[in-house]
């Protein structure tokens, strides 16, 4: 299959090297004359992924239209506040070119201002005249494991159902194995909601916290996740699975993790702006725990951890005060708030 991945970062790459792999014919697309270089050349993308050799038949362009124009799949592995440009772009190249393709994202986040998930996002930006179907692929899935073909397992769900087993027949391979998920809404939500938790996780790390109070904020950030997801029509067995539990721990877990590797140095006293420097790639978790704070508030559901982050990424509130505001909440049930949203499901399913 002709297939485009458009963005050149160490995710995007790393899929390139799985679809290569896999025989199909691959083009990279990116703004960096130097990374697209690099890869044509020394086919390196030392930025992105260090000590990895790529794929010989792997090749890059920075033209947008040629990148289109080779494609019967379109990979969109750019950040998430880069998604509506880019479609933009490639919706007007698809009618110019009267051509209809296949697209997959991989984005985890929510748009910031639209708080919309990146599959809403792209449907917004498209027409069915240019676009068959809008997929997702997530999963518990380190862009520097996937590219030493380390054994990683992910779910594909999409918009109108129509493309699902074709994204799961050109990834899938002997190390990269792709599930069906039908749950478009729990799959998109489990995958940004987890990087709010990571970021949680992270600091706590950065403080020197013990493993105690990282289960107990992985555990009942699932929880927070399963509630709003749920709420915006979600099922909730999603959560149980990999864009849920899974990719909630590979991500507040792991130091390949780049929304815990923030939370860590701004536990030790970095400011947002310094870390997101210092990073040198986007931490979608940031902006998604302020789209996430503000959709719990307008859809009525709690999310203390949510709204703590908030308030100690974008209010200044100190360590001590954020976590004595989750410690020291009203006393409650465990389950409280999400066992009704699931009986609400629950009656929603036995009605329709």
């Amino acid at each position: 299959m002709n297939i485009s991945v458009l963005g050149t970062g160490s995710f995007g790459t790393s899929l390139a090297m799985v679809l290569t792999d896999n025989n199909h014919d691959v083009q990279m697309y990116g703004r960096n004359e130097a990374v697209v270089n690099e890869i044509n050349e020394s086919h390196t993308n030392g930025h992105y992924l260090k000590d990895v050799d790529l794929p010989a038949a792997l090749r890059a362009t920075s033209d947008l239209t040629a990148a289109v124009d080779h494609a019967e799949l379109l990979v969109i592995a750019v950040p998430v506040k880069a998604v509506r440009g880019i479609t933009k772009d490639i919706h007007r190249i698809l009618l110019e070119i009267n051509k209809t393709v296949l697209i997959v994202h991989v984005a985890k986040g929510l748009e910031l201002d639209s708080y919309l998930r990146v599959s809403e996002v792209i449907e917004q930006e498209t027409t069915p005249e240019t676009v068959e179907d809008i997929c997702v692929l997530s999963g518990p899935s380190h862009a520097e494991e996937v590219a030493l073909k380390s054994p990683t397992t992910v779910s594909t769900a999409s918009l109108h159902n129509k493309g699902v087993t074709t994204i799961q027949d050109v990834f899938m391979s002997k190390y990269f194995r792709v599930y069906v998920n039908e749950d478009l809404v729990g799959v998109e939500i489990g995958g940004a909601l987890k990087n709010i938790i990571a970021l949680a996780v992270g600091t706590l790390h950065g403080l020197k916290f013990g493993d105690n109070a990282k289960a107990a904020i992985i555990t009942r950030g699932l929880q927070e996740i399963a509630r709003l997801g749920t709420k915006m029509g979600a099922d909730p067995l999603t959560f149980l699975g990999l864009t849920g539990i899974g990719d909630l721990i590979v991500t507040a877990t792991s130091h390949h993790s780049r929304n815990f590797r923030c939370g860590i140095m701004l536990a030790e006293g970095l400011s947002l702006k310094e870390a997101e420097a210092k990073m040198g790639m986007v931490v979608e978790g940031v902006n998604t725990t302020r789209a996430a704070y503000e959709l719990s508030e307008s859809h009525g559901v709690e999310m203390p951890i949510t709204k703590v982050l908030h308030q100690y990424l974008f209010d200044d509130i100190s360590e001590d005060e954020a976590f004595y505001k989750l410690m020291m909440r009203q006393k409650t049930s465990e389950s409280i708030g999400l066992k009704e949203l699931l009986n609400e499901q629950y009656r929603d399913w036995s009605n329709q």
